[in-house]
């Protein structure tokens, strides 16, 4: 992942086109690195989950190509290479396991909804929460969790949306829009000889968390693209 690293470095120092096809090759070299590292990833996971398919890892990668049509950042590159390894491969539902290779101590491990934009899907979770709450306490409260993960993320609303019981033990959540973890990486981790194998350790400590997620979105579909 060295490679992979150095590429990422250089590009967000030099964030163009001109400079990305300058240095396609290394762009090769490190993509090549990194999908490594993310099937030795999903074989690892698949021991231990029973839910993640067999995928080519290139299918569960993203671009590095950002949309800049709406935003004020017009740098035409993420300088990161990032990966979903879930049930559907790397669509957000039903919710997997997710990483981001970022030089400068910006990787993490992650997990849970991050698409906050799908309403149906938050109420479904919410529902849950409100149905099951002392259960979803015991599994963001749980030391196997918290060891990893102190807190869930996620885009909030300031107050509890209307038809959610503000007095509810979860309350807090019902503000949720997204619900996810993330474990931060220096970037000694990354390189580490044993990486694959803690890695898979955190994202087992995710699967509690993921389980309640995926009972509560059972039957969501993602919409159709236009």
């Amino acid at each position: 992942m060295e490679k992979a690293l150095q590429f990422l470095s250089g590009l967000s120092q030099n964030n163009d086109r001109a400079w990305f096809h300058a240095h396609k090759a290394q762009y090769q070299e490190a993509t090549a690195a990194f999908e490594a590292l993310v099937g030795r990833l999903m074989d690892a996971l698949r021991r231990v989950d029973g839910n993640i398919p067999q995928a080519l890892p290139r299918e569960l990668t993203f671009k590095l190509m950002r949309d800049t049509r709406f935003s004020h950042d017009k740098s035409p590159y993420h300088p990161a290479f990032r990966a979903h390894i879930g049930p559907s491969g790397k669509l957000p539902i039903p919710v997997g396991y997710y990483i981001m290779v970022s030089p400068g101590g910006r990787s993490f491990m992650g997990g849970g909804l991050f698409a906050d934009m799908f309403k149906d899907a938050t109420a479904r979770i919410r529902d849950a929460i409100a149905a099951q709450g002392d259960a979803w306490a015991r599994i963001v409260s749980d030391p196997a969790f918290q060891a990893y993960f102190t807190t869930v993320r996620g885009t909030a609303l300031k107050n509890v949306p209307r038809g959610y019981d503000p007095a509810h033990p979860q309350a807090e959540y019902f503000k949720y829009k997204s619900f996810y973890v993330e474990y931060p990486l220096a970037d000694a981790q990354v390189l580490d000889d044993g990486f694959v194998a803690s890695a898979v350790q955190v994202f087992q400590a995710m699967q509690p968390f993921h389980a309640f997620l995926n009972q509560a979105l059972e039957g969501f579909e993602m919409p159709k693209r236009a």
